[in-house]
């Protein structure tokens, strides 16, 4: 017997042998590569306690196509501006679309998107509860950039409808996403704050079909202080996965303030998710339970079992509309921010408490299929988003107002947040907007920023360029 353990033994070690060492994939780093300005002179104004040019739920008011960045914005004279330049080059080449900006509005973004079915370039510009102006580039546009000419006569007329479908007369958040087979989608809200649905439409390269409405506005949320029966759900996001699913975190913002502890604050509550393997037709819970069907009778309402992914009350002044990416495994990964149990159960001024004591948290679905929530131990000093990219190695970085980033590992399961750029030399007012697109392109943190001004003078337009681990 011993004679038989020795030659297992030494089996097993032969077989156990390890080969020539893989090296580890790398942490997070960013490398400060550049800074172009886009416009020496765009408009400012602050409302809603952002900008026009930079809220960072546009969905793309920065992207990456085919060797090309593009970028949208509105200049000093409220014009409507779009830009392209070539990947590493330091300056843009613009066009000045037949449209101004109509109020002073920072809800009134302009979000872009890709047709791949067509290569066309669509601009949605300019609504907050209310008409939205249109305008799509010629097909091949973004296929072939170097063989059609950038200028005003590579777009079409700036419409009120798209192509003749009218959606909605109260309109509000536009984001484009493109499916895995090509086509254009267009999510929206319906409605208003506090009272609206969320709603898609889509573009297959010949026309666009509006696909209904997805979530409610009807049911009762009731606190502990009080209850509410209409509210709407603002998006974190809407993305597809590298297999195809799509992908929803939301948060509830309710119409009537009784919910809350203190009139001073907001009535956003808990962090919700659901996902998509239909194109956006049917909606399920983390679980897999079907909860809601697009333009159906049945659709995602804040009385659903099984939405709530972080749990919070009114009471904390959870911001909506953060930010959210998925991992090269499909996983989904959010940014939620809020003031921490720690420094009180009643927040009273939402902009003053957030400014004071908020923080933003990383929300991630793990292999195991739980949920984990990790502290960013970076004080916001603002009231604002932080977006949320991951790199080619999963490595997640935050990028907090005022451009500062941070970054976590994905070897420490994204728990050792530290920060990396603190944001100097930039001058940055609040959010940035972030080309989710560029960082699979070539590695490269790329995000929009305006510069700090006063009143309403005018200030520069820049985006930033960060090298990521290659």
């Amino acid at each position: 017997m011993k004679r038989r353990t020795v030659l297992a033994t030494a089996l097993l070690a032969t077989v156990a042998a390890p080969g020539p060492a893989r090296a580890a994939d790398p942490g997070p780093s960013v490398t400060r590569k550049g800074t172009t300005t886009l416009d020496p002179q765009a408009v400012y104004f602050v409302s809603y306690d952002g900008l026009v040019n930079n809220n960072s739920f546009q969905k793309n008011g920065l992207f990456t196509c085919n060797g090309h960045q593009y970028a949208a914005w509105y200049a000093a004279s409220r014009d409507a501006v779009v830009a392209r330049r070539a990947l590493g080059a330091s300056t843009w080449s613009t066009v000045t679309l037949p449209h101004r900006l109509k109020a002073d509005d920072s809800h009134n973004v302009i979000s872009m998107g890709v047709s791949r079915v067509d290569g066309r370039l669509h601009l949605n510009m300019d609504s907050h509860s209310d008409g939205f102006s249109y305008v799509k580039s010629v097909a091949g546009l973004l296929d072939r950039p170097t063989a059609t000419a950038w200028t005003s006569a590579a777009f079409g007329a700036v419409r009120t409808t798209l192509d003749g479908l009218a959606l909605t007369s109260q309109f509000t958040y536009p984001q484009f996403l493109s499916t895995p087979e090509g086509r254009l989608q267009l999510s929206y809200r319906a409605g208003v704050s506090g009272n609206g649905r969320n709603a898609l439409a889509e573009y297959d390269g010949t026309a666009w079909t509006a696909l209904g409405e997805w979530t409610s506005a009807t049911g009762t949320y009731t606190s502990e202080h009080g209850a509410s029966t209409a509210r709407n759900m603002y998006l974190h996001g809407i993305d597809y996965d590298v297999n195809g699913r799509l992908h929803a975190f939301f948060t509830w913002r309710e119409q009537n303030a009784a919910v809350m502890c203190s009139a001073g604050g907001i009535t956003n509550h808990d962090t919700g998710y659901v996902y998509s393997d239909d194109r956006g037709r049917t909606w399920r819970t983390s679980a897999g339970t079907v909860v809601g069907t697009t333009g159906g009778a049945d659709k995602v309402s804040v009385t659903d079992p099984g939405l709530v992914v972080d749990a919070l009350n009114p009471d904390h002044s959870l911001m909506n509309q953060e930010s959210q990416a998925t991992d090269s495994a499909g996983r989904p990964h959010a940014i939620i921010s809020y003031v921490p149990g720690r420094f009180g159960q009643c927040t009273t001024d939402y902009v003053a408490d957030r400014t004071a004591h908020g923080r933003a948290f990383h929300l991630r679905r793990t292999a195991a299929g739980s949920w984990q929530k990790t502290e960013i131990p970076v004080p916001l000093n603002s009231s604002q988003r932080t977006k949320l990219v991951l790199d080619r190695y999963d490595n997640a970085y935050a990028v907090l107002p005022y451009g500062r980033i941070a970054a976590a590992s994905k070897a420490s399961g994204h728990t050792d947040w530290t920060l990396l750029f603190d944001g100097g030399g930039l001058n940055a007012f609040g959010e940035v907007v972030v080309d989710e697109t560029r960082v699979k392109a070539d590695n490269t943190l790329s995000f929009l920023y305006q510069e700090k001004s006063s009143g309403t003078t005018p200030s520069a337009l820049r985006v930033a360029d960060f090298a990521l681990p290659a």
